[in-house]
């Protein structure tokens, strides 16, 4: 793919990445952190239950943040971290456009900050150029992630 992030490449394979726990799939968001820099925008895309907040957690570790104060923004749509490198959106409740707006998403977007987004593949539009896509995927207990093709 032409489009493909080759740093990504290194980590998800075309077949996918296979995290049998937690603890790899917090290690797969870590090792994917040197995939981005201040102001990129990531899509986690995939069904309820596969993964997506556990890689954040991951991902917020290798960025100086506390893994345990990682939750899912299902309720809070927004969580933002004391340092600032990292935002973390979940548009699951999400309905429209207009309710992006009020969110002040692309507000988010324009920040320095690294925007991981759940359930970013609802509203493909509103992505901006160079979205590092990633979608999660279960398997029996595990988990299966694909990704690194920007939007």
């Amino acid at each position: 793919m032409a489009n493909r992030n080759p740093v990504c490449d290194e980590i998800f394979t075309p077949a996918g990445l296979r995290c049998q726990t937690e603890d790899e799939t917090r290690r797969a968001g870590w090792e994917f952190a040197d995939c981005l820099a201040p102001g990129s925008t990531v899509s986690l895309e995939g069904p309820l239950g596969a993964g997506k907040t556990c890689f954040v957690k991951g991902l917020a570790a290798a960025l100086g943040e506390d893994p345990d104060s990682v939750s899912s923004p299902t309720f809070t749509i927004v969580h933002e971290y004391a340092s600032g490198k990292l935002v973390h959106l979940d548009l699951y409740r999400i309905d429209s456009g207009r309710d992006l707006d009020a969110l002040g998403f692309d507000d988010y977007l324009a920040s320095a900050a690294i925007c991981a987004i759940e359930w970013g593949g609802k509203f493909p539009e509103a992505l901006p150029p160079g979205t590092l896509r990633l979608r999660f995927e279960i398997e029996g207990e595990g988990r299966r992630i694909f990704g690194g093709w920007k939007a």
